[in-house]
């Protein structure tokens, strides 16, 4: 397992970041602290979480991700051997169970204080904000579309100043956002710097071969400053390992169980898929090998996060952290993204 720094920081991060939001809902407690016993036994030191896991987010469920991650720190007492990640909600109608604010300072300090209880933690190596409260492209948005309200609910001062009194506290020690455009990004930016706050150092949005949107703007603003984007969905909810190919629905699988997220199983996306897997049949890898090779190399992506049902996915998913894929095979990858580009933003 290779490392890389947290930008700005002296936080060494694995290259692959162990998803967790189907623990509580396709997991048990049991099977998630056999996984993140096997993920850190496996050098992958990075866990990511939200207080709205597991995912289909509903009240009964609602915490449960950060819960069994609790019980396994206070089990195990991993905590000084592990980076841990979580998020604070946005607003929204799937989320109506959790709050119906945005970002206000009663909502963070309750949202923390409820991670960091679940958790089982004092303190928090990264805080990330889930989804903007405005409306823009995200969660496989197209078009945007401009609203007035957005203009009045810009709050990314006070946010910060929010987030930067638990930095003070020791609550929180490094910030990051989520399924952020690259206006909001520079937005945050540059009030940190205009008035002396934490600035981010990540940003976690889809990117996958079925998703290369990231490249559009956002790819330079990570490199420019120093902003790693912790890659989300690389498997794009496992339609990239091959397994939803020629119309099979595997029992238990996210899509088989849960239908609406189809986001990344329209038409074009599974003729992209196919060329994909031909690629890498006839280079003697897997859909998976490929897939995840691509985006872990990419020197905009800190971390590449995997989540897996069962553990021999985990144990395929680590693999592949010994993969390097040469420049000829990044080239055909680059053919058929300009044939099929970005069938699933």
């Amino acid at each position: 397992m290779k490392y890389n720094k947290l930008a700005n920081t002296n936080i060494s991060i694995s290259e692959i970041c162990l998803g967790t939001m189907t623990f509580g809902e396709q997991n048990n407690e049991y099977e998630g602290h056999q996984q993140l016993d096997f993920a850190l036994e496996n050098g992958v030191n990075f866990i990511d979480t939200a207080e709205l896991y597991s995912v289909p987010s509903r009240t009964e469920t609602y915490g449960s991700t950060e819960t069994i991650i609790g019980s396994w720190l206070r089990k195990t007492g991993n905590r000084n051997k592990v980076v841990l990640a979580s998020k604070i909600a946005g607003p929204g109608d799937y989320t109506a169970h959790i709050r119906n604010t945005g970002y206000s300072k009663h909502a963070i300090t309750e949202a923390l204080h409820n991670s960091l209880k679940r958790l089982q933690t004092s303190y928090l190596d990264l805080y990330q904000l889930h989804w903007p409260t405005r409306v823009t492209n995200y969660f496989g948005v197209r078009n945007y579309t401009h609203s007035k309200k957005n203009e009045q609910e810009d709050n990314f001062l006070s946010i910060l100043e929010t987030l930067n009194d638990f930095v003070i506290e020791g609550k929180i020690r490094h910030l990051g956002i989520s399924n952020e455009t690259a206006w909001g990004t520079m937005k945050f930016l540059s009030e940190a710097e205009k008035h002396n706050l934490p600035r981010l150092k990540t940003i976690q949005n889809p990117y996958s071969l079925l998703n290369r949107t990231y490249e559009g703007a956002l790819a330079e603003i990570s490199m420019q400053e120093k902003i790693g984007l912790l890659a989300y969905s690389p498997l794009a909810f496992g339609v990239l390992s091959g397994k939803y190919r020629n119309g099979n629905s595997p029992n238990n699988s996210r899509i088989t169980l849960f239908p609406r997220f189809d986001r990344y199983s329209n038409e074009q996306s599974t003729k992209a898929v196919d060329l994909y897997h031909e690629l890498a049949r006839k280079n003697g890898l897997s859909l998976t090998e490929l897939s995840l090779a691509f985006v872990r190399q990419q020197p905009w992506v800190s971390s590449t996060i995997i989540g897996a049902t069962t553990m021999n996915q985990l144990k395929e998913n680590i693999a592949t952290a010994d993969i390097t894929l040469p420049p000829d095979i990044i080239a055909e990858i680059n053919q058929i993204n300009e044939l099929i580009p970005n069938p699933a933003p």
